[in-house]
């Protein structure tokens, strides 16, 4: 699957320092940290996070609840 979406011309996110560090200012709504990592990257990168968790929805970040 990677490989078929690279082909595709989709990117892969680095995941930086500084994006881990963002994790502290987000509000304590969750506390999985994988989900927190995505939050944070959605919120550097100003990109859509889609979601099934309507607690990740609350955060304020370019998150859609599906």
């Amino acid at each position: 699957m990677r490989r078929g979406l690279l082909d595709n011309g989709y990117l892969e996110l680095p995941l930086t320092g500084e994006r881990t560090l963002a994790i502290d200012t987000l509000p304590a709504l969750h506390r999985d940290p994988f989900d927190r990592i995505l939050i944070a990257q959605a919120m550097a990168e100003g990109i859509l996070l889609l979601t099934a968790d309507p607690v990740v929805a609350q955060y304020p970040a370019p998150i859609r609840l599906v």
